[in-house]
């Protein structure tokens, strides 16, 4: 029976194969797109998925195939491939369709979901490596007619797949073939109508995200990446581009352990002028009203006062443990030493603004540390330049004072010199417009 069954399934793809040659030799598209189908819904109607294979590989190869043919061939099957009894035949299928398609520029985007397809399937096998070597192999910020969501997913999938091989390197590199500004255009104004000669846009499929929840997906792998290297303020400026997301700034349960992560990593963050204006911006917020404790905290950076460590870190450690059970997880590792370095940094920044000269034993009871650890974080300031000081060692001396250039202050002295003369101009001028008063009052 089965064997009658093949015979009458090679019979009629002979027979179809006779019209495909006679259609293709007459130039005729319609015919020879519906013989190409007609020989793929029968292979898959008699659930051969082998002779499928090899027939999807003979019409590809024929002599002066038509570019349409082949089109309709590769989408037609590629609607089969979830119908295959089991996961061999499934990547079967699809690495024929991807070998068919490959260097093919009419059917590039076919090959690019089907290259996603494979990884899909590889990394549930856990082969992320070669899920991420597969999508790799693609370049779709080249498809003009692939929709600009379908492309921003694309990447946004191979950078995920660089992060879980930890292939750092890489990821930066793919991400920045994403423009952050894409996420901010106007899709209403975007929708404009072909011109002649223009390449056809193709509609994104209806499992692709929306710009917004793509442009959520690519903060949240940046935030991944930015970790990585401990990088605070990358992380505080990926945070605040999620909580100015419409849907995450309207839901309070939404835009809460947002905020609460920008504030934790805006103090992380060294201090530096875009610190210095997210954290006035953030201040600003009035959502913050609502996180008291963080406005408290934020305050107090801002506020040019000695911060005590001890106070600090018993007052806000129990809200530091909570962000594990928060969105977006706990901190990064190194996180509660990063933020006594930085309580120290400031400290330090507020002691420069009021002493001109002060010895380090004072210095080192201001910021509540030895003599040896307030000398280190001194000179790492000074040498990372955030601070201008120099140590008098057999003194035990700290001067934050700059030493002048000669002609700086020889410009000092020639403009006090030039307020002084106008000064006197001045009370001359007074002094003889009050005699010449006096004067005319007399003669009256």
């Amino acid at each position: 029976m089965a064997a009658n069954m093949e015979e009458n399934l090679d019979a009629a793809i002979d027979s179809l194969l006779n019209v495909e040659k006679q259609m293709r030799l007459a130039g005729d598209v319609a015919g020879t797109k519906k013989a190409v189908i007609d020989i793929v819904e029968l292979c898959y109607k008699a659930r051969q998925w082998k002779t499928l294979n090899d027939q999807i590989v003979l019409l590809s190869k024929r002599r002066g195939q038509l570019k349409q043919a082949v089109t309709a061939m590769v989408q037609k099957a590629m609607q089969y491939i979830d119908e295959t009894p089991d996961i061999d035949s499934r990547i079967e299928l699809i690495q024929t369709l991807s070998n068919v398609s490959a260097g093919k520029i009419y059917v590039e985007i076919e090959r690019a979901r089907l290259i996603k397809r494979l990884a899909k399937i590889k990394e549930e096998q856990g082969l992320i490596a070669e899920a991420a070597d597969l999508m790799q192999e693609i370049a779709v910020e080249t498809f003009g007619a692939m929709a600009k969501t379908e492309k921003i997913a694309f990447i946004l999938e191979q950078v995920r797949l660089c992060l879980d091989r930890q292939d750092y390197m890489r990821a930066q590199i793919l991400s920045r073939k994403i423009s952050p500004r894409v996420f901010d255009a106007d899709a209403s104004k975007e929708k404009k109508k072909p011109k002649e000669g223009d390449s056809v846009v193709e509609e994104a499929p209806a499992d692709i995200p929306s710009l917004l929840e793509l442009k959520r997906i690519y903060y949240e792998l940046m935030i991944q990446y930015h970790s990585h290297n401990n990088d605070y303020l990358e992380i505080c400026r990926s945070y605040k581009a999620i909580y100015d997301i419409p849907s995450v700034k309207e839901d309070p349960a939404k835009w809460t352990p947002v905020l609460r992560k920008i504030c934790w990593y805006l103090v992380l963050s060294p201090h530096d002028p875009m610190q210095s204006s997210l954290l006035n911006s953030t201040l600003e917020d009035k959502n913050l009203s609502e996180l008291p404790n963080f406005r408290f905290l934020l305050k107090q950076l801002v506020t040019m006062e000695v911060i005590h460590w001890a106070n600090l870190w018993e007052m806000y450690k129990n809200e530091f443990e909570i962000e594990k059970n928060l969105l977006g997880g706990s901190l990064v590792p190194k996180a509660a030493d990063d933020l006594k370095l930085r309580i120290i940094e400031h400290n330090i920044l507020v002691v420069s603004k009021y002493y001109s000269r002060i010895t380090l034993k004072r210095l080192s009871d201001l910021l509540c540390l030895s003599l040896q650890e307030a000398e280190k974080h001194l000179s790492d300031m000074v040498v990372s330049r955030a601070l201008v000081a120099k140590i008098d060692r057999p003194m035990g001396i700290v001067c934050f004072q700059t030493v002048k250039d000669s002609n700086d202050t020889l410009n000092a002295w020639a403009t006090n010199l030039e307020k002084l003369l106008d000064l006197v101009e001045k009370s001359c001028h007074q002094i003889h417009k009050e005699t010449m008063v006096h004067k005319a009052v007399l003669k009256a």
